[in-house]
């Protein structure tokens, strides 16, 4: 992953004028969506929420935890995280690095204005909230084979 040199802070304006929030495909509620072309590479938002131990993430029935180390864990629930409306996909657009303890989102394709922002959420996610109920993703939708599917689960 190419990750950006500077990163930045969006506000809520800027929010606004690059992404747009609507119904996702069925039975993956709202999604994110580009409002203008986005280039494989740049930068696209922070994820953000509360910090909380690690321990406590590991009881609590939040769906929007977001792991920055063993210690440390962002719930980062989507009314206060614009980043939280990231779909996953077995074969994403965008991808997460941790820089500084900041969980940041950068884009791994070009992203048409129009389509929709999505992310991989991981082997522990998918096993515990997606596996049991089958993948709704776009790419599994159109037949790609999972790569969540060919492992065992933990």
């Amino acid at each position: 992953m190419v990750l950006s040199t500077l990163v930045m802070r969006i506000d809520d304006t800027q929010i606004l004028s690059r992404f747009e929030v609507r119904d996702g495909r069925p039975g993956t509620g709202l999604g994110l969506y580009a409002k203008q072309p986005i280039k494989s590479g740049a930068f696209i938002l922070e994820y953000t929420g509360k910090k909380i131990p690690s321990v406590i993430a590991d009881d609590s029935d939040s769906a929007y935890l977001f792991e920055i180390d063993a210690d440390w864990t962002i719930d980062g629930p989507p009314n206060i995280n614009p980043a939280g409306y990231i779909n996953h996909d077995c074969f994403p657009n965008t991808e997460s690095d941790v820089i500084d303890g900041r969980i940041i989102i950068e884009a791994i394709k070009n992203i048409a204005a129009g389509e929709e922002l999505t992310i991989d959420y991981g082997d522990e996610y998918f096993d515990e909230f997606i596996r049991p109920h089958g993948c709704k993703c776009a790419s599994c939708e159109k037949g790609l084979k999972s790569p969540h599917y060919k492992r065992i689960p933990r």
